[in-house]
């Protein structure tokens, strides 16, 4: 469940808001009632089957030897 709480509010009680976090509770907040970020607990297994993903999608690209480059070429 989500809880919209303004800047001033979660900045004031950002310790407590931590506290709640870590127990699961996710919070919107808002700056000048315009919502502008999330905090919400971190999904671990969703971010290590992202990541096991990823990583399975780049060994299973071929290796290509582009030859030496310049660090002016790289921001050409």
């Amino acid at each position: 469940m989500q809880k919209v709480i303004s800047a001033a509010e979660a900045n004031r009680k950002f310790s407590k808001l931590l506290r709640e976090v870590r127990e699961g509770r996710s919070y919107v907040v808002t700056s000048h009632g315009r919502p502008v970020a999330k905090i919400a607990p971190v999904g671990e297994e969703r971010n290590s089957k992202a990541k096991a993903a990823l990583l399975r999608r780049l060994q299973a690209q071929p290796v290509i030897d582009i030859g030496p480059w310049t660090r002016d070429e790289l921001y050409d």
